[in-house]
């Protein structure tokens, strides 16, 4: 949310575990609030143990986890702050507890301190040093998913791509096998997936990302407000939303990818909850491409931000759950085992 790869090695086929299946869940807002400045519990907060408890309730099965790259490593190339990570860690054991997988969430837009990744105040081997930590702590855990950045902006997918080749080879030089989450640029929008950059779009440039294991799939986010951003009111473009991601699924069928929708959401009207639920409805039907979708958001701090389904003090259902809970249920077989999570291999695949 705004504030406000088909190169790779050939692999024997191989699928995650059995009681994987497609994920449907929600992010879960607060690690990434507040001026960097602010302490803990005052200016920003990781969500509470009730908060996760609800989502599991509803039958979600994933919970997008916000976080601030510089709170959990203050300084480039060093050590990860112990306090922090514990604060980060103890909401991943309280969301994994009870059933939930966690995407850890550096929501930082591909900067840091508002230096851009790939400048002098923040290298690429700096993004890939922060990342060989991190997957360290979390390596094998089949619970936890590393999504690499939050919405790079700001940077073409040219200068982009990089970074994100560095961070693959260390996670897996640290031994971590996790599935990893790859955004494209443009705040990783499907309706910016096509969009002409210096040096090429997402759908040209992102063929050529390397993971030594194949095993990522893309984050991709779609608003269905009037600039797509999800901070207006309404959901009037609703419509070329969900064109965007058929477009989207057109092209991971092409490159032998997958995705994931990290993040659509919208406010309590009737047109957004036709929209809502045509997007998710999109995503359910082609687990072979499409690995599920998070909302955005829930969260404890929320109060009345309008894009919210944390319920209110009253425990009452967001009108927006009550839209898309219908979708949250992995009926079929397919859904169940979800195809767009098994490695693939052959000329145009993972």
């Amino acid at each position: 949310m705004r504030a406000g790869l088909a190169g790779g090695l050939s692999l024997a086929l191989s699928v995650l575990p059995v009681s994987a299946e497609c994920l449907r869940g929600a992010n879960v807002a607060g690690g990434e609030f507040g001026e960097l400045s602010g302490q803990y519990a005052h200016s920003y907060i990781y969500p509470s143990r009730a908060t996760f408890d609800y989502l599991r309730r509803k039958g979600m099965n994933v919970a997008r986890l916000p976080f601030r790259w510089e709170r959990l490593q203050p300084e480039l190339n060093a050590p990860l702050e112990e306090e922090e990570f514990q604060r980060l860690d103890r909401a991943v054991s309280e969301a994994s507890h009870l059933g939930l997988t966690v995407i850890l969430d550096p929501h930082n837009y591909a900067k840091y301190r508002e230096e851009m990744i790939g400048s002098d105040g923040a290298p690429v081997s700096a993004f890939a040093d922060f990342w060989a930590r991190l997957a360290a702590r979390y390596a094998g855990r089949e619970d936890v998913v590393f999504l690499l950045m939050n919405e790079p902006a700001n940077i073409t997918a040219a200068d982009w791509l990089p970074a994100v080749n560095a961070a693959l080879a260390a996670i897996r030089d640290s031994g971590a096998d996790n599935l990893v989450m790859v955004p494209g640029t443009i705040w990783t929008g499907a309706s910016h997936w096509f969009d002409p950059q210096d040096g090429g779009s997402n759908a040209e440039v992102l063929r050529k990302v390397v993971d030594p294991q194949g095993r990522f799939v893309f984050d991709v986010h779609q608003y269905l407000d009037a600039d797509f951003s999800g901070t207006n009111a309404g959901c009037e473009r609703a419509e070329d939303a969900v064109v965007a991601l058929e477009r989207l699924t057109g092209w991971l069928e092409d490159t032998g990818n997958a995705a994931f929708l990290g993040e659509f959401g919208g406010d309590a009207s009737v047109e957004c909850y036709k929209g809502l639920i045509r997007m998710a409805s999109l995503v359910n039907s082609r687990p072979d491409v499409w690995a599920g979708w998070a909302y955005w958001a829930a969260g404890d701090w929320w109060g009345d931000y309008p894009l919210s389904i944390q319920p209110g003090e009253d425990g009452a259902d967001r009108p927006q759950m009550v839209a898309i809970e219908g979708l949250i249920e992995r009926r079929s077989a397919g859904e169940k085992a979800c195809a767009a999570l098994v490695r693939r291999n052959g000329e145009g695949e993972r």
